[in-house]
């Protein structure tokens, strides 16, 4: 049996559809915002943070660069941290798709299943990790994409602010959201120079509902200095104490890092 002969009215709806659908899809990834990857290394020994290094810097990244992406951030805490040994990775993604397909990408790479042998092929008794925490986010629309600080002293001195503001409900969290996007907060951190790598909402994590952003420092010098400023500003105090902004955070977490030598960031 012959197929049944499209209407002249049915093709057009089926080519208008189709016409529509790549205008969407082309729209989406021209005006989308990135899309961010932070993973949370938890480690006990010495040996696991030089393994883990070993694969970032020498499989992971460069992997990440062959697949288009550009910087990868890797970052460990500052000596007075108490929290324990950790390694936390940044990898920012400029479509949802890329990051969906990221791992199936990774273990199509030969290169990559070479030069990250060790941390692919672990066994049961001998972890590179402890733990993993992944944490998905979705850039803020005031800083649709990351920044690479422009810091002048080296990388062992730098300190980079990793920040994250939970809210009391879904509600408020959105609020904060607005609250740095159509509050303008955003701004107001760029004019004081906060030098900052990403703002973003999170989508799936285990603190939810937050906020997270990370902003950067020459040293702990200009850090205090600028936090001083930025409590002091006018437009601060007067955005902090409109109505519409009360309340909508419940609890911060503040993590200060050091990036790894061999981080894009």
């Amino acid at each position: 049996m012959k197929p049944a002969c499209k209407t002249p009215f049915g093709l057009f709806l089926t080519v208008f559809t189709f016409f529509i659908s790549i205008c969407l899809s082309t729209y989406a990834n021209a005006a989308g915002k990135y899309y961010y990857q932070l993973k949370i290394y938890h480690l006990k020994t010495q040996s696991q943070e030089d393994r883990l290094s070993n694969y970032l810097q020498n499989a992971y990244i460069p992997a990440m660069h062959r697949m288009g992406i550009k910087n990868v951030g890797v970052f460990k805490p500052v000596e007075s941290d108490t929290l324990g040994r950790r390694i936390y990775v940044f990898t920012p993604f400029s479509a949802w798709n890329q990051l969906e397909n990221a791992d199936q990408k990774l273990m199509n790479d030969q290169q990559y299943i070479t030069d990250g042998k060790d941390y692919i092929s672990t066994i049961y008794n001998d972890p590179v990790y402890t733990r993993l925490e992944t944490i998905v986010l979705r850039a803020f629309p005031k800083m649709p994409g990351p920044g690479v600080p422009e810091l002048t002293a080296n990388k062992a001195e730098r300190v980079y602010e990793l920040r994250s503001y939970e809210s009391p409900t879904e509600s408020y969290n959105v609020n904060k959201v607005k609250m740095f996007n159509d509050g303008d907060e955003v701004a107001l951190f760029k004019r004081l120079g906060f030098n900052a790598v990403f703002y973003s909402e999170v989508l799936a994590g285990s603190h939810m509902p937050n906020l997270v952003y990370m902003v950067t420092f020459n040293n702990m010098t200009d850090h205090d200095r600028l936090w001083k400023a930025f409590g002091n500003d006018p437009y601060w105090k007067t955005l902090s104490a409109k109505a519409e902004y009360q309340n909508n955070v419940s609890h911060i977490d503040v993590v200060f890092l050091h990036p790894a030598a061999y981080s894009d960031f």
